[in-house]
């Protein structure tokens, strides 16, 4: 087993990991949101895409047995175990924008989406690039008759994680959220593993 690595709160990075290789999203402390992206290391023009995603899986609440797809409609990642059972494939990263919008009495931040940018940029992935995350651990529930969406703490507790198998190689990008809703007002480092 690999050594775990630390997200440090409201920051990112970005790293690749090979075809068969698992990756683990861990909650260390409970409540804390991780966006997720996937790229095609060979082509990061393909790209995890929700839609696709959401589409074959038929469900908004994605869990163990779920492929995330590409825009390519190719698998990338396999969710092979997820201890918490709720996250988010509907909302965009963070942002300045995010901040002033939702936050406006709140200094801005440059959010998961600014988290991402930077860190995924040495790979070749540009701003315009970066489509909606797989938010873990992010609790969005949608209103059966309004259809109106609500940011709700996490239910996820102190160890929890999400456990993916890569379908081909990847470049990821992987936060520790920065909005305080997505979090139930506070910020908590992440961690992670690839074995």
């Amino acid at each position: 087993m690999s050594a775990t690595i630390e997200i440090p709160e409201r920051s990112g990075t970005a790293f690749r990991i090979a075809e068969g290789q698992t990756l683990t999203v861990i909650d260390p402390r409970g409540c804390q949101v991780a966006d997720l992206l996937a790229f095609n290391a060979a082509d990061v023009d393909e790209v995890i895409s929700s839609g696709r995603t959401l589409d074959y899986a038929e469900t908004i609440y994605l869990t163990t047995g779920h492929t995330l797809y590409s825009n390519r409609s190719n698998p990338l990642l396999e969710i092979i175990s997820d201890t918490v059972g709720r996250h988010d494939f509907l909302l965009t990263p963070c942002s300045h924008d995010t901040f002033r919008h939702f936050y406006p009495d709140l200094p801005t931040h440059r959010g998961c989406f600014g988290n991402l940018a930077e860190a995924l940029a040495p790979y070749g992935v540009t701003e315009d690039r970066i489509p909606v995350a797989f938010n873990c651990f992010m609790n969005v529930p949608v209103d059966g008759t309004t259809g109106k969406l609500e940011v709700l703490p996490p239910i996820s507790q102190a160890g929890d994680h999400i456990v993916f198998r890569a379908a081909m190689d990847l470049v990821i990008g992987l936060t520790a959220c920065s909005a305080p809703a997505s979090n139930g007002g506070s910020f908590k480092p992440i961690h992670y593993r690839v074995d």
